[in-house]
């Protein structure tokens, strides 16, 4: 699989975060911005549960690659 494909996701239960590797420019605004839940070094380093859903749709639309999304999960 080419590394541009490879997608990952993490989920809160409400909100589920997309991550596209490939597309990471690693900015760092997310850890800028919400370093309860991002930790580049830890294994998953993205901790949604650690944000309210807001906080997390919030700083997604700011990832400026677009590398981070998010869909709503069914309740």
């Amino acid at each position: 699989m080419d590394k541009n494909e490879v997608v990952k996701e993490y989920s809160n239960g409400a909100l589920t975060v997309v991550w596209k590797p490939g597309k990471c420019i690693h900015s760092g605004i997310c850890v800028k911005s919400l370093p309860n839940v991002y930790h580049p070094k830890d294994k998953p380093w993205i901790k949604p549960e650690l944000a309210t859903s807001q906080e997390l749709k919030e700083q997604i639309n700011n990832c400026p690659s677009g590398a981070l999304s998010f869909y709503l999960n069914a309740q």
